[in-house]
């Protein structure tokens, strides 16, 4: 139990790096994609495809879907993907506590027919394999045979693959190309941004039962996200020890020092962060450690490093700071505010970040009028998130170019989309001073695009024509 709770007046941890789907955090896109999916689940017949670094909260997203699919879907988790061809399809029937033959051949056909009853009963039969980056080709091969399974009429197995961008490699084999054009949906969890990352903290906190004002300052918030690269299971473990570095002296608040002492105890600091700090910053972390061990805790923090035990040997070098005149802590803030500042322009100029959308497209983007209308205003602010994120090379289909970009006349046609395709597709970008481009979807090529045209409704493919266009054309576009 983290030592912290009842200082912060919090009922739980707010930063486990398991997952817990109390603290869903719908942000960033992230309800959006939950929809979205749980759509393509329920209404799709191909495999679906969910991709993302490490810790960028794929099995969160797998157990939300699982709560929110309704009770006539019946799920099977695998979290061991790495089983053999033939493991699998066992794996599949324990879960539906039906018991195969070792024959490959006279297996998959007693599954069907065993779907086949589910399917008559009313029931459909999801499976979510995480970590789908690990199994071996044969397996995947086996995966490809599954979403085959059908009756007359119906597939009789949904599929979703969760993975690190690894399985798009994998899926880009030549032996796999069968599997590949199976996948009718491909999602990407992308990192939180910044700005993101500072209303993460603040859920977290208001999901663990913290009631006040923002206990992450600002500068704190943001050192935090660019240390962790915003990647949600980095921002947990900094977060709290964080926490626990403000607890140890009394502070109600998490600053920016209690955050770079978090990030000089973790293995995953995202640069050298400079000398003048550390005696202070250890010091937090040393104090923290002698009040565990007085309160015969075994376990301070997420990821205990070998700072921590090294931490009291530091301590007496900063205890001058402690007995100092009221005067040096001032100073000393002071000047950790100009470091930072000074840190912040060498790291943009060592590693400058990849400017996507210039000032005037970003200004066309802000100009355009939405009126008020809520799914046009959501749906404006979303295209430029995508716009700031997507690659170069990646696609989306264009549905239609109108020069009439009157709000109200956009708004009635997203309250029509959303009973039609998921609204959290569809994209809105000004072109020029008089029109607006629609496009739906994120590819990573343009064949994706144009089997994504393929499965659009039939009304749509009546209506438009739809195109695959590259981001990089689109911006350039704008």
């Amino acid at each position: 139990m983290a030592l912290y709770l009842e200082h912060f007046g919090l009922n739980e941890p707010p930063f486990r790096i398991t997952p817990h789907t109390d603290f869903f955090f719908e942000g960033a896109e992230r309800g959006a994609m939950l929809e979205a999916l749980a759509y393509a689940v329920l209404h799709d017949e191909g495999i679906v495809k969910v991709s993302g670094e490490v810790g960028s909260g794929k099995t969160m997203l797998c157990r939300m879907l699982m709560e929110r699919l309704p009770p006539e879907v019946a799920t099977i988790y695998l979290a061991t993907p790495s089983l053999a061809r033939d493991e699998i399809l066992h794996a599949i029937a324990d879960d539906l506590e039906l018991e195969l033959p070792e024959r490959r051949t006279v297996a998959l056909r007693e599954l069907q027919e065993h779907l086949i009853k589910l399917y008559g009963a009313g029931r459909r039969v999801v499976i979510l394999i995480d970590e789908a980056h690990v199994m071996p080709d044969d397996t995947l091969e086996q995966v490809r045979l599954l979403s085959n399974l059908e009756s007359s009429r119906h597939k009789l197995l949904q599929i979703v693959l969760f993975g690190q961008p690894e399985l798009d490699a994998t899926l880009a084999k030549p032996s796999l190309r069968q599997l590949r054009d199976r996948i009718t949906h491909s999602f990407r969890m992308r990192p939180l941004a910044a700005p993101e990352v500072a209303k993460y903290l603040a859920f977290r906190m208001r999901a663990a039962g913290y009631r006040g004002p923002d206990v992450f300052a600002p500068r704190a918030a943001r050192r935090l996200a660019r240390a962790s690269g915003g990647l949600t299971r980095r921002i947990n473990i900094l977060a709290d020890k964080a926490l626990l570095a403000a607890y140890s002296e009394g502070s109600h608040a998490v600053t920016e020092r209690h955050v770079r002492a978090a990030i000089d105890d973790s293995e995953f600091s995202a640069a050298p962060l400079g000398l003048a700090w550390r005696p202070a910053a250890l010091l937090g972390l040393a104090v923290a450690f002698g009040v565990a061990v007085g309160l015969g805790v075994q376990r301070l923090v997420a990821t205990p490093q070998a700072s921590l035990v090294q931490a009291p040997v530091v301590a007496p070098a900063a205890k001058p700071a402690a007995v100092a005149a009221p005067g040096n802590a001032e100073e000393l803030d002071t000047e950790l505010e100009v470091q930072e500042e000074a840190e912040v322009i060498a790291e943009a100029e060592v590693e400058p970040a990849e400017v996507l959308l210039s000032q005037s497209q970003r200004r066309r983007l802000q100009s355009y009028a939405t009126g008020g209308y809520k799914l046009l205003t959501e749906r404006i602010a979303a295209t430029r998130e995508l716009l700031e994120q997507a690659p170069d090379q990646s696609y989306a289909l264009e549905l239609f170019v109108t020069d009439n970009p009157d709000p109200a006349r956009m708004e009635r046609f997203l309250v029509r989309a959303r009973d039609l395709v998921p609204l959290s597709e569809l994209f809105l970008i000004p072109v020029g001073n008089q029109r607006l481009r629609v496009i739906y979807g994120t590819f990573d090529n343009p064949q994706q695009a144009r089997e994504a045209e393929r499965r659009l409704p039939p009304k749509y493919q009546q209506a438009f024509r739809a195109s695959a266009r590259s981001f990089g054309e689109l911006r350039k576009q704008m």
